[in-house]
C-alpha cells in the first residue's frame, strides 16, 4: 500500500471515529432530555392530585448520572440512570410517579441530612471470633454497617409507608405480603412511622442477614450515595436543611387550610409532617422559666475591678482599694412543683427516666440554690404521695429509694387542686411553676391556675394531645433522655 493509500486510510478512520463520538454523544443528549422529559410528566402527575406539594415537587433540577440505579437525590438534584428510568416508566408509570415522590419524601423529613440514631442497638447480634476473643474493632465496623443499612430501609419503609396510604390514582399500587406484614407489624406500636420510630422498632426484631436483606429488596427504590449523612468528612448544608424545613412548613400549612380535602387522600402525610415540625425544646432551658433572681452568698467576680484592686496594693502595701462583693444576684431554681402521672396507661420506665431527667438537672450547682423547695407529688385519680425536698441530698435519697404509687385512672385535678392548698398553707412561697410528667390523656382543669404549668410528654409517643391553652406543652426525645448518664 503507498503513502498516499495509507493517508486516506487514517483520515477516514480518524473521520469515522470523529462520526461515531458525535453519534454517541448526540444518543447520550437524547436519552438525557428523555430522562428529563419522564420526570418532567412525573411532576406534573403528582402536582395535579398533590397541589400543596407544588413548591417541593419542583424544588429540583435532572441530571443523568450512569453509575446510579436507577434514580437518586442529594436535595437539590435528582440524578437518573436514563436506560433504567426508561424501563421503569414503561413498566408502568405509576413506578416512575412513586419513585419521584418518594425522593421528594426524603427531603421532606430531612433523611439526606439525619445520620442514623446509633449503632448500640446493633451490636448485640454481632458474632464473636471463634477462639472467643472480642474483635472489638471489627465488631464495632459491622456493627456501623448494619445500623446504616437499618437507617436507610427506615427511611425507605417510611416514605413508602406514606405513599401506599395515599388514596391518589397515580401513586397507587397493589402491597406484597412482606410489604403488608411489616406495616402490619410496625403500625402495632400505636405510634407514627416515622423513620426514627421504625429504626427503633427494626432494632428490636434482631434481624438475620437474610430477613434484612429481603426488607432492603422490597423497599429498595432510589439510590441513597448522594444523601449527606453518608459522608461523615462532609460540613453540614445548613442551607439545605433550612430550605426542606421551610418548604415541608409551609405543606403542613397548606395542608391544614387551602388543601384540606386533598390532604385527607394523603393518609399519614399529615401527621408525619406535624412530628416533623414538632417544636423541641432544651430541657434546661426550658427550667430556667421557673427560676428567680435572688443573692447568694459568693463573690461576684463580674463586678470585680482588678485595676483598682491591684493599684491599691501597689500604693498601699497590703490594702486594696476595691474588694469583691461577697454576694451576687442569680437566676435559679427555688421553689417549684413537679407531678408525675402514676395511671395505668404510663410505665413505670418512662416516669423512672423522667425523674432522672430531672434530677440530673437539678443537681447541678448552677440550676438551683443550696436550699429548695421542691414537692414530687405521685398522683393518678387522687393523690398518693407527696415528699418535699429541700436540698440535693433529700434529691438524692429520693432517687435511690423511688417507688411509685397508684396505677388508677388519669385524672389531673386532684393534683391541682392539691397544690393550691399547698399554696394557701403557706407550703409554697413563691411558686414559679408546676411539672406535669403524663400521656396526656385525662381531664383537665377548667380554670387556669396562678402559677405557671407546663404538661411534659415523652416523645415516644406521637400522638398529639390537646393541652388547655394556659398550659406549656414540652416534648421530651425518648432518645436524649436515654444517651444521658446518671
Amino acid at each position: 500500500m503507498g503513502r498516499v493509500e495509507r493517508r486516506e486510510t487514517v483520515e477516514t478512520a480518524k473521520r469515522s471515529e470523529i462520526v461515531e463520538t458525535a453519534e454517541a454523544a448526540e444518543a447520550a443528549e437524547a436519552m438525557e432530555r428523555l430522562g428529563k422529559q419522564i420526570l418532567s410528566v412525573c411532576r406534573d402527575e403528582l402536582y395535579f392530585s398533590m397541589r400543596f406539594m407544588d413548591v417541593a415537587l419542583s424544588s429540583f433540577v435532572y441530571r443523568m448520572d450512569v453509575g446510579i440505579s436507577p434514580f437518586g437525590t442529594d436535595g437539590h438534584t435528582m440524578y437518573f440512570h436514563p436506560r433504567e428510568l426508561g424501563g421503569l416508566y414503561k413498566e408502568n408509570r405509576i413506578l416512575a410517579n412513586r419513585g419521584y415522590l418518594h425522593m421528594v419524601l426524603h427531603c421532606v423529613f430531612r433523611h439526606i441530612v439525619k445520620r442514623p440514631p446509633g449503632r448500640r442497638a446493633f451490636s448485640r447480634d454481632i458474632e464473636r471470633e471463634q477462639n472467643g476473643v472480642p474483635a472489638q474493632k471489627e465488631e464495632e465496623q459491622r456493627a456501623e454497617d448494619k445500623a446504616q443499612r437499618c437507617w436507610d430501609l427506615s427511611c425507605d419503609i417510611a416514605a413508602e409507608h406514606i405513599i401506599d396510604g395515599c388514596d391518589l390514582r397515580p401513586v397507587r399500587w397493589s402491597r406484597s405480603l412482606l410489604r403488608r406484614e411489616t406495616y402490619r407489624k410496625l403500625e402495632g406500636s400505636g405510634h407514627t412511622l416515622n423513620a426514627e420510630r421504625i429504626f427503633s422498632e427494626l432494632a428490636k426484631w434482631n434481624l438475620t442477614e437474610k430477613e434484612l436483606a429481603m426488607l432492603e429488596q422490597e423497599f429498595y427504590v432510589d439510590d441513597h450515595r448522594y444523601w449527606e449523612s453518608r459522608d461523615e468528612n462532609r460540613p453540614p448544608d445548613e442551607q439545605l436543611n433550612n430550605k426542606w424545613k421551610d418548604i415541608d412548613g409551609k405543606m403542613e400549612t397548606d395542608m391544614e387550610t387551602f388543601s384540606k380535602e386533598a390532604s385527607e387522600q394523603s393518609g399519614r402525610l399529615l401527621g408525619e409532617l406535624k412530628v416533623e415540625n414538632r417544636e423541641r425544646h432544651d430541657y434546661r432551658e426550658f427550667l430556667k422559666k421557673f427560676s428567680v433572681f435572688r443573692e447568694e452568698l459568693k463573690a461576684d467576680m463580674d463586678t470585680f475591678d482588678y485595676g483598682f484592686y491591684s493599684y491599691g496594693l501597689s500604693l498601699y502595701g497590703n490594702l486594696p482599694l476595691i474588694e469583691p462583693q461577697e454576694t451576687r444576684e442569680v437566676r435559679k431554681i427555688e421553689e417549684f412543683a413537679v407531678i408525675v402521672d402514676t395511671s395505668m396507661s404510663c410505665s413505670g420506665e418512662l416516669v423512672r427516666r423522667f425523674l432522672e431527667e430531672t434530677y440530673s438537672v437539678l443537681r447541678e450547682s448552677e440550676s438551683f440554690f443550696h436550699k429548695v423547695n421542691i414537692h414530687i407529688i405521685q398522683c393518678d385519680e387522687k393523690v398518693h404521695q407527696d415528699v418535699k425536698i429541700t436540698s440535693e441530698e433529700e434529691l438524692q435519697d429520693y432517687m435511690e429509694h423511688f417507688q411509685l404509687y397508684g396505677e388508677g385512672g388519669t385524672d389531673f385535678r386532684p393534683a391541682f387542686e392539691y397544690v393550691d392548698e399547698l399554696v394557701r398553707r403557706g407550703e409554697f412561697t413563691n411558686l414559679k411553676g408546676l411539672l406535669y410528667f403524663t400521656d396526656g390523656y385525662g381531664t383537665y382543669p377548667n380554670k387556669m391556675p396562678l402559677y405557671r404549668s407546663a404538661f411534659v410528654f415523652l416523645e415516644q409517643d406521637y400522638r398529639d394531645v390537646d393541652v388547655p391553652p394556659w398550659a406549656i406543652k414540652l416534648i421530651l426525645r425518648e432518645e436524649d433522655i436515654q444517651r444521658r448518664k446518671f
